[in-house]
């Protein structure tokens, strides 16, 4: 039986004004088109107003989590993604 491994990823907004919700539906299409489950987003505070969009979920190992950060930063007001945490869960 293959393994789960989960991830955990920041995403960077552009601006305080960006709309985290606008950007958090579109991170959730990503996770779901990759197979993610368990999917938790929250958000953290930066600093000067700026939060980040945390986005967590399982995966099977078989699958590759390299191009989501391409993925997240293609969506609109995003300035960075980055992978902040894996580790292999069952």
């Amino acid at each position: 039986m293959a393994g789960v491994n989960g991830a955990k990823f920041k995403i960077m907004p552009d601006s305080p004004q960006a709309d985290l919700r606008k950007i958090e539906e579109k991170a959730k299409k990503i996770v779901e088109k990759f197979g993610g489950t368990n999917k938790e987003y929250t958000v953290e505070p930066i600093a000067f107003g700026l939060k980040a969009l945390i986005v967590f979920f399982f995966y099977p190992d078989s699958k590759s989590t390299e191009s989501l950060v391409d993925e997240f930063q293609k969506i609109g007001n995003v300035s960075s993604a980055e992978l902040i945490d894996m580790r292999k869960v069952a």
